[in-house]
């Protein structure tokens, strides 16, 4: 008679725990596409890098990184768009010369928005 009581309390209990927990990490996932503009970096395209990455069970994302020639020196700029049924993937070219927005987290330029900047060479 106990365990009829007791063995759904404890189904539903960890039911419970896991929608919570489930929701909580498709926020997160949402999350990372969008990123704060707090800084700009322009430089051209050195090399392009893009793999898909598990974040959580069911849910992907699609990590692009670039390497970008400033000014004054190499950076690693990050794009974190998570994978969904109606995503649209940027296409880098080696080459071209981007402006980015975004803000830095430890050694790389994470970023969301860019624009393609076209410099007229003579």
């Amino acid at each position: 008679m106990v365990t009829a009581i007791v063995i759904p309390i404890i189904c539903l209990y960890f039911y419970w725990i896991t929608k919570k927990e489930m929701k909580l990490n498709d926020h997160k996932w949402l999350e990372l596409a969008e990123v704060k503009k707090e800084a700009i970096a322009t430089g051209e395209i050195k090399s392009i890098s893009q793999e898909k990455q598990r974040f959580y069970y069911h849910r992907f994302i699609l990590v692009q990184e670039l390497t970008l020639q400033t000014e004054t020196k190499l950076i690693k700029a990050k794009k974190i768009i998570p994978i969904k049924n109606n995503i649209k993937i940027d296409t880098f070219s080696i080459g071209e010369v981007i402006r980015i927005y975004g803000s830095w987290e430890g050694n790389h330029f994470h970023f969301n928005e860019y624009q393609i900047v076209h410099i007229n060479k003579k």
